[in-house]
């Protein structure tokens, strides 16, 4: 009894000491920036009268931005007077409650339950009531992204190499696949490899010269061959359309029953051959199972390598070099080996992009793709492929089903960003488990001294 009344007295003493004063300086000043940054991005806006332009207000907007701008810095400078207050050594609620529940549910699997759960959760999906054309449709691109965000994973979460070109990747891939289905003629399942080692092709390419390069040096070389794949795709027209793209991009089929309402002579479509009523949801469907299939390889595939010694070459690489080096391991083939297999899962998921799109374009594949990408492994925490998933069903899933808010979507991205920088530094799951662990029953037993 003495010990719970004497916890409520430090939390009276520290609510004592919070000086609500100063906290709401701060959130005036907050309010203040945000409405003197908000007038030209939120107030003002130029709209289309006639022939000409003519300005619209929303101020009704730019006062809910404002007003939530002041409480969410009075909420975070309270909450930081009161962890100054609070004794050294105490816990917060909801710490102790976190903690209580992390340690009742430590040996039950719950991480396997959830992921079961999800898995489940994604085979039904099509099969759903709200399994529509739009839901499936987003639901592939976050499958996508996250094919992206566990590629580039391996080159910055593993390898430690920070790279802002990875959309190149995506982009060869893209074209690659487009390229050999409509003029080679070739089928989806032979093509869907043959873009893969193409990119992979492409990510030692880029390696070979960057080898040498470190930190922001690294990064600036693979922005420019990002710019350069785009810019050869933009003037290159004889081939890749330029500006006007490829259109048409062949569809894939059903180990060669196609999913079109007619069958082409001599052949027949998927539905009459199963004997179903046509719907355009087949191929959906059938495109949705084969990126959820291929997502699933490449997390196992990604999970194994990295308990591999090329894994854990990756792991060192990036913590330190110069000890890899004096260790016995070679840089230049652990860099190109991250570098391969990351642009490889890139352009997988660029072949797919493009067989379902039905079209490319240089423009689909910008500097903002490359960011975006970059921004779904530093959210999710970098090395996480958990975390990975996670990032990308907040950030891309996100975005696709709140299409009306789309004119502040960069506005809420950035937002995102800082908060999840002052909150989690590490990432929404910085916490991970090594990729070796040593147990304590592992370890050798000291040996007895020998006498004398």
């Amino acid at each position: 009894m003495s010990e719970t009344n004497h916890g409520r007295a430090s939390d009276d003493a520290s609510r004592a000491k919070i000086d609500f004063g100063d906290a709401l300086k701060e959130a005036l000043f907050a309010a203040l920036v945000g409405l003197i940054v908000g007038v030209p991005l939120i107030g003002v806006r130029t709209v289309t009268e006639g022939s000409g332009l003519a300005l619209a207000y929303r101020w009704n907007e730019l006062g809910i931005f404002v007003a939530a701008v002041f409480a969410v810095r009075l909420a975070l400078a309270v909450r930081r007077q009161r962890r100054a207050a609070r004794p050294p050594g105490q816990e917060s609620a909801w710490r102790r409650v976190l903690g209580g529940v992390a340690a009742r549910t430590q040996g039950l699997g719950l991480g396997r339950v959830v992921g079961a759960l999800v898995l489940v959760l994604a085979v039904i999906l099509p099969f759903l009531p709200f399994g529509n054309r739009y839901v499936l449709d987003v639901a592939t691109r976050v499958l996508t992204y996250i094919i992206l965000g566990w590629g580039l994973n391996i080159v910055v979460g593993l390898a430690g190499l920070l790279a802002l070109g990875f959309a190149a990747f995506y982009a060869v891939g893209a074209y690659s696949y487009a390229l050999l289905a409509s003029h080679a003629g070739m089928s989806f399942w032979t093509c869907l490899p043959v873009a893969g080692l193409l990119a992979a092709a492409f990510g030692v390419v880029l390696g070979l010269p960057v080898l040498r390069l470190r930190g922001d040096y690294l990064a600036i070389v693979t922005l420019g061959f990002g710019e350069i794949v785009r810019v050869v795709l933009l003037n290159w027209s004889e081939v890749t359309g330029g500006p006007n793209g490829i259109s048409d991009v062949p569809r894939p089929s059903f180990f060669g029953l196609p999913f079109g309402r007619t069958a082409p002579a001599g052949g027949e479509t998927f539905h009459g051959f199963f004997g179903l009523d046509y719907s355009p949801m087949h191929r959906l469907i059938f495109l949705y199972f084969v990126i959820l299939a291929l997502a699933l390889l490449t997390n196992e595939l990604i999970r194994r390598l990295r308990r591999l010694p090329l894994g854990r070459a990756w792991e060192a690489l990036r913590e330190d070099e110069i000890a890899c080096r004096s260790l016995g391991l070679d840089p230049t083939i652990t860099k190109l080996s991250a570098f391969a297999l990351g642009s490889m899962f890139g352009g997988l998921a660029g072949a797919f992009f493009a067989t379902q799109q039905g079209f490319i374009s240089p423009e689909s594949f910008k500097f903002s793709e490359s960011v975006d990408i970059l921004a779904i492994v530093v959210l999710g925490g970098m090395g996480s492929q958990v975390g990975v998933v996670i990032a990308a069903v907040l950030l891309v899933g996100g975005t696709e089903l709140t299409r009306e808010l789309v004119e502040y979507r960069m506005l809420a991205f950035g937002a995102a960003m800082v908060l999840i920088m002052i909150w989690r530094p590490g990432g929404l799951m910085s916490r991970r488990t090594p990729t070796v662990l040593l147990r304590a029953d592992a370890r050798p037993a000291p040996t007895a001294e020998a006498p004398p």
